[in-house]
Order: structure tokens, then C-alpha cells, then sequence
């Protein structure tokens, strides 16, 4: 019997970055025809879709999620009939698109901010503009407020000052902006990431708010759900194979149910970014500690329980082009590399959700090591380093933190194969530079060599195809040692058990493990069922009844 879920839910997502994927013309950026290029490597993992960062007409302050255009793809990845011909073959090759579709704000640049800038009071409406500005911080630092050009009152952008937050109270800011989706999904695109999306709902009057930078004064509204539901029906609603997943800041369990339940009309699934704050200090990101393993597991617990029991639907994911490379972060770059990027996917990617392969993580790319900040692209990351140089904290402190959380360290090129910027580029210079850890970490010996890490992550998007369970069961924890992550997916039929060793040190994992049947590992099962104990970053999913 077929079965009734929506395609999404068997599904594996790849992100591609695309100024880091391929670059076709040699300029030292990647482009869409690169894209075109590596599609068959991309058939040969299995994934499902691509979710395709901002290629839309930008200044690039933030690497494209700045829009001044949102229905024209920018010159430096090629032109709208580069996009068509993408989405064409790589449904050649059982590939659909997802866009990153940013609409909480737009670049000042854009038409409609440029408008208002010049006194029209029409597109004035489409954004805050306030006398006095509220005490509400910039998630990129310093207050969320500017001057808007010399009229003495100022905008609100809770990024860079170059990003004007959109005002979705307004009827013509939603129907622009609907028209806007529904010009993409008219291109063949089958789904939408939605940047930020969970603070469109700003209120009326914006007010101060001194609890935690302003937060709470636009995130996760009552009136969002609104917001969404008129999307859903104005745009991709009435098509029941798109798929849509909603950026979700600082959000909540509450909120991301009623986001991602079907029966609501409003999206397919949520990302939220809490199991990945488990070594932030005190909430913040700029810090460097160690992280938390009974947190992440409390995390993954009650996120999978209740997302579980309530009918919602969760986004998985480590990595993404505005974090850190999970490896570097949690896992082994040295002896383990390899085991402990196996591990870190096997625990993942058999939780109940959708996975989502960040590019460059199916062969275990690593951080950068920075040294200068002249090697700094990121804009969130110089701004920060700008505040802390003016508060006197020394610079090789801050380079630490870049190197330990800053953005760059996913958007570092893709390596490819050994040769000259690891087959990204042909260019002189990369508008990053490659990792150059590339001889060893590349597309090509990951695939010669049959125990390499992509072959894990390929078998892992197999098995979402061929293994019902992993949508349909339950999600329950067990207590384990401190650093031992297992859990069991239960159905009416069958019980499987995932158990992973998050460190390199032997730890005890007791378990009867009679009539067990391996799912996938990277280890030998005997050793742990004879002993009692696992090695280091030993990962094992068994069948066990």
C-alpha cells in the first residue's frame, strides 16, 4: 500500500550554498550554471530537493539575503534563463528546488525602500518608520534602528542597516509580496525556506521592550499564524506536493506545532536553533564553551516528544550556511574525523523529522582556521568584532570566536577534488578562501573510498525512501551515561533502538541486545552487546523486536 505522507516527509534536503558550490566561469564565485554541473553527483547521494540560498538581485551586504529584487536572479550567478534551465535538468534527475525566500525585510536598495526614502508616503507604510526608536538591539549588533536619510525619523532592521524590516500589517506589503511566491512556483520551484519568518508579526505602535534585547516584543505574535494562513491560501496552498519550512527565531514548542500542523494551513515544517545553543553562555552566541550534553539531550526529548504527540513536524539539521561546521563544533577533525561525522548523522537523520544535508557535510568539512580579519567575509561576524575591538577585547580573542562560531566557516568553498581551489574555481582568487584541508577532504576521495563518509550519509537518505518507521514511530529517550545519546523509535510492530557515543572515551551502554537486527552502524555490534560498552564515537541503529 502506498503510503498517504506528504513526499517531503521521506525526503532528504541539501542546501547549496551557492557562491560556494561551483563556479562555471572562473570569476571565483559560484553560479548557477556550476550548480547545473554537479547535479549528478547531487542524483548519486539521493537527496530529494535542494534548498538554494538567495540568488535573487542583491547589494550582497549579507550575502544575498539582502533582496533588492526578488523576482530577478543576480548578475554574479547568471539570469533567469540559467535558473529555468537548473530547475529543468535537475528534474532530469529526480531533483526538485526549494528558494530561500526572505521576506521580513528587504535591502535598502530595493525599489519600494528607495521610494519611501524619496517621500512617497504609499511605500513610506511599507516599512517601521518611527520619531523615536525603541530600545530594541540588532541581532548583527548595536540598535535595530537608523536614521532614514535626513527626515529625523528613523527605520527599524533587526539585521544589518541594510536590511529594512517590512511591514505585514499592511495589505499591499502582503499582496506584493504573495505575488512574489507565486512568481516563483510559476518557475517549477516545488517549496520555500522561509528566512526569519516567525518575526514578521510585528505590532502596531513598536514599543520598548528591555527584556532580552527586545525579543519578545516581535517574536512569534499571535498575529504570524494569521500571516501564514493567508499565505497558505494566496500563494502554495492549494498545491498539497509543496513543501514549505519556516526559519523559526528563538522560538517555541508551542509556536512551531501550530506552525507545522497540517490541519491549519499554514507550513509544512519548522526549523528551530535551540539544540544548537547548548554552548552558548548565557544565551549568547559570541562566547566559547563547553556544550551541554544533558541539555542537547533534554532538547531533543522534549522537542521530539511533544512535536511527536501534537501532530507537528520538525526541520533536522546540524549545519547551515549561518553555522558553524558541526564537526568542528561537537565532533573530531583529528583521528575521528570520520567515525564521529558518521556518528553525528546516524543520530540525526533517524529522529522523526525531514533531514537536511548542509553542502560539504556528507565528506566531513571542517572550520576554517581564520587568522586575520582581512580572511572575514561575514558581515555578523565584523560587526561583532568592530563592538568587541571598541570594548577592548583583544583581537586574537575574537579571531577565536570567528574561528569557533562564525559564518564564514560554512561558506568557505565546496572541495572537490585536489586540484587547484579543490576544483571549486578556476579563479586566482576565491571571494573565500578554500579550507586547506582540501587534499585530504574532498567529493572525489570520499567517493573512491567505499567506508567514507558519503556513503553513510547516502545510505541514511535510503533509508528514509525504504523505512516507514521513521516517520511514522514514536520518539523516546533513554537515560544513558552523560555522553551517550540513545533513543528508541516505536511503532505497533516493530522497536528500533539508536545509540551514539558523542566522545572519543569508552562509555557504558548495557543493553539485550538478543535478536537484534543492524540498521545501520558505524561499528561492529558484538563488541557492544558481549561487553557493555561502547568505543569511541561508536553509532549503532538495530532493529530490536
Amino acid at each position: 500500500m502506498a503510503n498517504p505522507q506528504p513526499w517531503w516527509k521521506n525526503a532528504v534536503i541539501y542546501q547549496i550554498y551557492p557562491r560556494s558550490f561551483q563556479d562555471s566561469n572562473g570569476d571565483g564565485i559560484g553560479d548557477l550554471a556550476g550548480i547545473i554541473q554537479r547535479l549528478g553527483y547531487l542524483e548519486s547521494l539521493g537527496i530529494d530537493a535542494i534548498w538554494l540560498s538567495p540568488v535573487y538581485r542583491s547589494p550582497q551586504d549579507d550575502n544575498g539575503y539582502d533582496i533588492s529584487d526578488y523576482t530577478a536572479v543576480n548578475p554574479v550567478f547568471g539570469d533567469m534563463a540559467d535558473f529555468e534551465e537548473m530547475v529543468r535538468v535537475a528534474k532530469e534527475h529526480k531533483i526538485d528546488f526549494m528558494l530561500d525566500m526572505v521576506l521580513n525585510h528587504c535591502s535598502t536598495e530595493h525599489e519600494w525602500f528607495q521610494k519611501a526614502l524619496a517621500g512617497d508616503k504609499y511605500y513610506q507604510d511599507f516599512f517601521f518608520i518611527q520619531d523615536q526608536p525603541t530600545d530594541w538591539l540588532s541581532k548583527f549588533g548595536g540598535s535595530a534602528w537608523a536614521p532614514f536619510g535626513d527626515t529625523g525619523k528613523y527605520y527599524l532592521h533587526l539585521f544589518d542597516e541594510t536590511q529594512a524590516d517590512l511591514n505585514w500589517r499592511n495589505p499591499n506589503v502582503r499582496r506584493e509580496l504573495f505575488k512574489v511566491v507565486n512568481f516563483w512556483r510559476d518557475k517549477g520551484v516545488k517549496g520555500f525556506r522561509f528566512d526569519v519568518i516567525n518575526l514578521i508579526g510585528k505590532d502596531e505602535v513598536l514599543v520598548d521592550c528591555p527584556e532580552n534585547e527586545g525579543k519578545p516584543a516581535y517574536t512569534d505574535k499571535p498575529i504570524v499564524h494569521d500571516y501564514l494562513h493567508m499565505m497558505n491560501e494566496a500563494t502554495f496552498g492549494a498545491d498539497d506536493s509543496f513543501m514549505t519550512v519556516g526559519e523559526m527565531s528563538s522560538t517555541t514548542i508551542d509556536n512551531c506545532v501550530l506552525y507545522s500542523a497540517p490541519e491549519r494551513h499554514e507550513l509544512s515544517m519548522a526549523f528551530n536553533f535551540h539544540h544548537l545553543k547548548v554552548d552558548y553562555e548565557d544565551g549568547q552566541k559570541w562566547t566559547i564553551t563547553p556544550f551541554d550534553f544533558e541539555e542537547l539531550k533534554r532538547l531533543y526529548h522534549t522537542w521530539g516528544k511533544e512535536m511527536s504527540e501534537r501532530g507537528g513536524w520538525s526541520a533536522l539539521f546540524w549545519n547551515n550556511h549561518d553555522l558553524p561546521r558541526i564537526l568542528s563544533m561537537w565532533g573530531d577533525t583529528g583521528v575521528y574525523r570520520e567515525k564521529s561525522a558518521k556518528a553525528l548523522a546516524i543520530l540525526l537523520h533517524l529522529m522523526r523529522g525531514t533531514p537536511y544535508i548542509y553542502q560539504g557535510e556528507e565528506i566531513g568539512m571542517t572550520n576554517y582556521p581564520f587568522q586575520t580579519l582581512d580572511q572575514v567575509n561575514d558581515i555578523e561576524s565584523l560587526n561583532n568584532a568592530k563592538e568587541a575591538l571598541e570594548k577592548g577585547t583583544p583581537l586574537e580573542v575574537i579571531m577565536d570566536q570567528i574561528r569557533h562560531v562564525g559564518r564564514d566557516n560554512a561558506r568557505t568553498p565546496m572541495q572537490w577534488d585536489t586540484s587547484k581551489n579543490a576544483g571549486f574555481s578556476s579563479a586566482e582568487q576565491t571571494w573565500l578562501a578554500v579550507n586547506p584541508n582540501y587534499k585530504d577532504i574532498n567529493v572525489a576521495s570520499a567517493l573512491a573510498n567505499p567506508d567514507s563518509i558519503f556513503y553513510t550519509y547516502q545510505k541514511l537518505v535510503e533509508l528514509r525512501k525504504t523505512q516507514d518507521w521513521l516517520i511514522d514511530a514514536d520518539f523516546e529517550l533513554l537515560e544513558t551515561v552523560d555522553k551517550v545519546f540513545a533513543y528508541i523509535r516505536r511503532t505497533q510492530d516493530s522497536s528500533y533502538l539508536v545509540v551514539v557515543n558523542l566522545s572519543d572515551q569508552e562509555q557504558d551502554f548495557d543493553y539485550d541486545f538478543d535478536k537484534a537486527e543492524v540498521v545501520i552502524a558505524n561499528t561492529e555490534l558484538e563488541p557492544i552487546a558481549d561487553q557493555g560498552k561502547l568505543q569511541a564515537w561508536d553509532a549503532i541503529c538495530v532493529k530490536v523486536k
